[in-house]
Protein backbone atom coordinates (compact mmCIF):
# COMPACT_ATOMS: atom_id res chain seq x y z
CA UNK A 1 0.00 0.00 0.00
CA UNK A 2 1.46 3.58 -1.16
CA UNK A 3 1.66 5.90 1.76
CA UNK A 4 2.26 9.48 2.24
CA UNK A 5 5.87 9.43 3.05
CA UNK A 6 5.70 7.05 -0.80
CA UNK A 7 4.68 10.20 -2.41
CA UNK A 8 6.17 13.05 -0.84
CA UNK A 9 9.13 15.30 -1.47
CA UNK A 10 11.24 15.06 2.00
CA UNK A 11 12.52 17.94 4.10
CA UNK A 12 10.49 20.70 3.75
CA UNK A 13 11.90 23.97 3.94
CA UNK A 14 9.47 26.45 7.08
CA UNK A 15 9.49 30.04 7.32
CA UNK A 16 9.13 31.07 10.81
CA UNK A 17 6.01 33.29 12.14
CA UNK A 18 8.42 35.96 13.12
CA UNK A 19 9.83 36.12 9.96
CA UNK A 20 8.55 38.44 7.18
CA UNK A 21 6.53 38.20 4.24
CA UNK A 22 9.37 39.02 2.33
CA UNK A 23 11.55 36.04 4.23
CA UNK A 24 8.65 33.66 3.19
CA UNK A 25 9.43 35.13 -0.89
CA UNK A 26 13.31 34.75 -0.40
CA UNK A 27 12.87 31.33 0.78
CA UNK A 28 10.29 30.54 -2.44
CA UNK A 29 12.76 31.72 -5.31
CA UNK A 30 15.99 30.37 -3.52
CA UNK A 31 14.50 26.92 -2.75
CA UNK A 32 12.36 26.99 -6.71
CA UNK A 33 9.07 26.85 -4.45
CA UNK A 34 4.95 27.84 -4.99
CA UNK A 35 4.10 27.05 -1.35
CA UNK A 36 5.59 27.18 1.90
CA UNK A 37 5.17 25.64 5.28
CA UNK A 38 4.97 28.15 8.35
CA UNK A 39 6.47 27.35 11.69
CA UNK A 40 6.48 28.55 14.92
CA UNK A 41 8.86 29.08 17.94
CA UNK A 42 8.21 25.29 19.39
CA UNK A 43 8.67 24.16 15.52
CA UNK A 44 4.91 23.05 14.75
CA UNK A 45 3.15 23.51 11.55
CA UNK A 46 0.83 26.83 11.29
CA UNK A 47 -0.05 27.38 8.35
CA UNK A 48 1.03 27.46 4.84
CA UNK A 49 1.99 30.27 2.62
CA UNK A 50 2.13 30.41 -1.16
CA UNK A 51 3.06 32.42 -4.19
CA UNK A 52 -0.35 33.66 -4.61
CA UNK A 53 -0.73 34.80 -1.12
CA UNK A 54 2.24 36.65 -1.20
CA UNK A 55 0.52 38.15 -4.27
CA UNK A 56 -2.72 39.38 -3.04
CA UNK A 57 -2.51 39.67 0.60
CA UNK A 58 1.15 41.68 0.49
CA UNK A 59 1.88 43.46 -3.19
CA UNK A 60 -1.44 43.88 -4.56
CA UNK A 61 -2.84 45.69 -1.61
CA UNK A 62 0.41 47.87 -1.08
CA UNK A 63 2.10 45.98 2.09
CA UNK A 64 5.55 46.32 2.72
CA UNK A 65 6.63 42.63 2.56
CA UNK A 66 9.69 43.60 5.20
CA UNK A 67 7.49 44.61 7.44
CA UNK A 68 4.66 42.28 7.38
CA UNK A 69 5.04 38.92 9.64
CA UNK A 70 4.45 35.90 7.75
CA UNK A 71 2.52 34.08 10.74
CA UNK A 72 -0.09 36.67 9.99
CA UNK A 73 -0.52 34.82 6.04
CA UNK A 74 -1.48 31.54 7.29
CA UNK A 75 -4.56 30.30 7.67
CA UNK A 76 -7.28 29.33 10.51
CA UNK A 77 -5.57 25.94 10.29
CA UNK A 78 -3.62 24.13 8.19
CA UNK A 79 -4.70 21.09 5.91
CA UNK A 80 -2.62 18.26 6.13
CA UNK A 81 -2.10 14.54 6.18
CA UNK A 82 -0.17 12.38 8.46
CA UNK A 83 3.09 10.17 6.84
CA UNK A 84 1.30 6.91 7.40
CA UNK A 85 -1.80 7.91 5.77
CA UNK A 86 -2.91 5.90 2.82
CA UNK A 87 -2.62 7.90 -1.14
CA UNK A 88 -6.18 7.18 -0.70
CA UNK A 89 -6.25 9.95 2.11
CA UNK A 90 -4.39 12.20 0.46
CA UNK A 91 -5.67 12.08 -2.40
CA UNK A 92 -9.22 12.90 -0.32
CA UNK A 93 -7.96 15.31 1.79
CA UNK A 94 -6.86 16.96 -1.62
CA UNK A 95 -9.56 16.90 -3.35
CA UNK A 96 -12.02 18.21 -0.27
CA UNK A 97 -9.90 20.91 0.18
CA UNK A 98 -9.20 21.83 -3.32
CA UNK A 99 -5.05 22.63 -2.13
CA UNK A 100 -2.49 21.49 -4.89
CA UNK A 101 0.33 20.99 -1.76
CA UNK A 102 -0.01 19.69 1.65
CA UNK A 103 2.33 19.31 4.53
CA UNK A 104 2.88 16.03 5.65
CA UNK A 105 3.41 15.53 9.15
CA UNK A 106 4.93 12.58 11.52
CA UNK A 107 3.67 13.36 15.36
CA UNK A 108 4.04 16.88 15.55
CA UNK A 109 6.99 17.12 13.15
CA UNK A 110 6.71 18.33 9.22
CA UNK A 111 8.60 15.97 7.15
CA UNK A 112 7.65 16.68 3.59
CA UNK A 113 5.08 18.00 0.94
CA UNK A 114 3.05 16.68 -1.47
CA UNK A 115 2.61 18.51 -4.41
CA UNK A 116 0.86 17.68 -7.52
CA UNK A 117 3.52 16.85 -9.22
CA UNK A 118 4.21 14.45 -6.65
CA UNK A 119 0.86 12.71 -6.86
CA UNK A 120 1.93 12.65 -10.87
CA UNK A 121 4.96 10.74 -10.58
CA UNK A 122 3.50 8.33 -7.87
CA UNK A 123 0.21 7.59 -8.34
CA UNK A 124 -1.57 6.08 -11.73
CA UNK A 125 -2.76 8.78 -14.05
CA UNK A 126 -6.66 8.14 -13.63
CA UNK A 127 -5.99 9.23 -9.39
CA UNK A 128 -3.69 12.13 -10.84
CA UNK A 129 -6.62 13.39 -13.34
CA UNK A 130 -9.66 13.22 -11.12
CA UNK A 131 -7.39 15.26 -8.51
CA UNK A 132 -6.08 17.92 -11.08
CA UNK A 133 -9.70 18.09 -12.41
CA UNK A 134 -11.32 18.20 -8.62
CA UNK A 135 -9.00 21.11 -7.49
CA UNK A 136 -8.98 23.03 -10.68
CA UNK A 137 -12.87 23.07 -10.55
CA UNK A 138 -14.23 26.68 -10.09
Amino acid sequence: MTVARDVMSPGAVCVQSDETAGDAARLMAQHGLGALPICGKDNKLKGVVTDRDLVTKVLAPGRDPGGMAAGSLNQAEAVTVGADDDAGEVLDTMTEHKVRRLPVIDGDALVGMIALADVARTLPESETGRLVEAVSAD
